[in-house]
């Protein structure tokens, strides 16, 4: 193996922006990154450039951003680039003529502990299953999504209140350093990669549609805590209040020690310090939300320009 091989990057999000200034960082060759092309966004809808676009560009790295990954223009380009090795973090299938070019093969960087956690969303699943740990995992790349053979994994608690935004932003330093000790351990050749087993009980982590944050307060209010948590701050955890579309970023749990909770869904304040509303077993106090129209904010906030309506036998 070479011992300064030849390295193409391929990502997109701000989450992988780590891992290649990591590589850079530990002195490896990127001959070229492959990101998503450029996409409207924001109330202009201008064209705007991946994290990993942006970053590539500022150090001066070669980009290259094919719409289809299977063109043979583009797969001629890639051949010429003669890597040893591509790294792929937080982008999108490649198809086999991609992932098996270079002789080193191409290393995907996971966001959970492989075989749990397969799928699209990793880090929001684990939060929302309530899970107390996670981990990253590099992998080399094969046919079937996320089972290739493991190479190397690090593992890290979740804190019984942490968001999977915060998960997330931890994360992506973690994987960072786990995907350089790889390089690394790969250039050495002292990997051993192991098969991924396929045990009962697996969890899996599709992708996230916006049906998955509507929140059913009939469920218990552990459940629903770490749904909230599990998607912020991207999606958002859905409700409603007073007929408007409320997303809800923060939350506390509230279990009364006696019964007599209200109807689930209920929802009641003091107007000046809480919002909450009523579970199958208590309430879920909300902390920070962002109501239809509104921006984001803290409940206090919210609460000092919130008319509740009055109820239909209420004199004016």
């Amino acid at each position: 193996m070479p011992t300064s091989p030849r390295i193409i990057f391929m990502g997109t999000p701000e989450f992988a922006v780590a891992s290649l200034d990591a590589i850079l960082t530990a002195g490896y060759n990127v001959v070229a990154v492959i990101t998503a092309p450029d996409k409207p966004a924001g109330r202009g809808m201008q064209m705007t450039a991946s994290a990993v676009k942006k970053f590539a560009a500022e150090k001066g790295l070669k980009i290259l951003q094919p719409e289809k990954l299977k063109n043979p223009d583009f797969l001629e380009e890639l051949k010429s680039l003669a890597a040893d090795l591509q790294i792929v973090v937080a982008f999108r299938m490649l198809p086999e003529v991609v992932w098996n070019m270079p002789p080193m093969g191409t290393v995907n960087l996971h966001g959970s502990l492989l075989p749990q956690y397969r799928g699209a969303a990793p880090i929001n699943w684990a939060v929302i299953n309530g899970e107390t740990e996670t981990g990253v995992t590099t992998f080399k790349l094969q046919q079937d999504i996320d089972t290739g053979n493991i190479l190397l994994q690090d593992r890290f608690p979740i804190g019984p209140a942490e968001t999977a935004g915060e998960v997330h932003d931890r994360m992506k330093e973690i994987g960072a350093r786990l995907l350089v000790r790889t390089i690394d351990a790969l250039v050495a050749g002292t990997l051993t990669p192991i098969p991924q087993e396929n045990p009962t009980g697996l969890r899996h982590a599709p992708k996230i549609f916006t049906e998955t944050g509507q929140i059913d307060w009939t469920r218990p209010t552990d459940e629903i805590f770490n749904l909230i948590r599990g998607l912020s701050p991207f999606p958002a955890a859905f409700t409603h209040l007073d007929g408007k579309l409320l997303k809800i970023y923060r939350s506390e749990k509230e279990v009364p020690p006696v019964p007599g909770i209200a109807p689930a869904g209920t929802s009641d304040t003091d107007q000046k310090t809480y919002l909450r509303f009523a579970t199958a077993d208590g309430y879920i106090r909300v902390t920070e939300l962002q109501l239809e129209g509104k921006k984001k904010m803290n409940v206090a906030d919210f609460l000092r320009g919130y008319k509740p309506p009055r109820p239909e036998n209420q004199q004016p």
